[in-house]
């Protein structure tokens, strides 16, 4: 069977800028540290890694192979076309956390990214992405959504600036609110899922 697409029915709209937000000075070399967060739309990857890359290619350099755990990856294909190029993909089931992405460039660089799962809500996405990519954060990836699971509960006399005002501690007259509009408007910038 052959199928032919016309061009006047082929969408020519770009894809949608990635979700992703990056620490000061990505690359740093510190153990466990992330340098950033992806939220994709899907869990698909051939559809979600071309605007990650398009947008790493330019801040970052050109990417050429990620790796990541397939626990949260229904297919991972080996080679995925991006921009002209092929990025390969590669997976580790207990060496690398499930809800990471490490994106290697040619430079030789690497990130390690948290993947925040694209079912999350927009105010939840942005408290974790904004956690992953703060330059203090030490947690990994799967603390940082375990927190998020676990209503926010964090370690004696720790606390987040971006806690939703129903579990953050009181700080006196206003601080919840003051933290949930901080949520609020870091969640506004990210475009919606279609």
């Amino acid at each position: 069977m052959t199928t032919t697409l016309e061009r006047a029915t082929t969408p020519t709209t770009p894809d949608p800028p990635a979700r992703l937000s990056l620490t000061p000075t990505p690359g740093g070399v510190r153990r466990g540290r992330l340098d950033g967060a992806w939220w994709p739309r899907s869990r698909d990857l051939l559809l979600e890694l071309p605007a990650l890359a398009a947008d790493i290619d330019e801040r970052w350099g050109r990417i050429t192979r990620i790796t990541l755990n397939p626990a949260q990856w229904p297919v991972i294909p080996r080679r995925i076309p991006v921009a002209g190029h092929t990025v390969h993909a590669g997976w580790f089931t207990t060496e690398q956390d499930e809800h990471t992405i490490a994106v290697f460039s040619y430079a030789p660089r690497r990130l390690n990214l948290l993947v925040v799962p694209p079912e999350t809500d927009a105010v939840d996405a942005a408290r974790l992405m904004a956690e992953a990519a703060g330059p203090a954060n030490t947690t990994g990836a799967s603390g940082l959504l375990a927190v998020e699971a676990g209503g926010g509960a964090r370690g004696p006399g720790s606390r987040s600036d971006f806690l939703p005002s129903a579990v953050a501690p009181s700080d006196g007259d206003g601080a919840a609110a003051r933290r949930a509009d901080v949520a609020r408007g870091r969640a506004a910038s990210w475009p919606v899922p279609a």
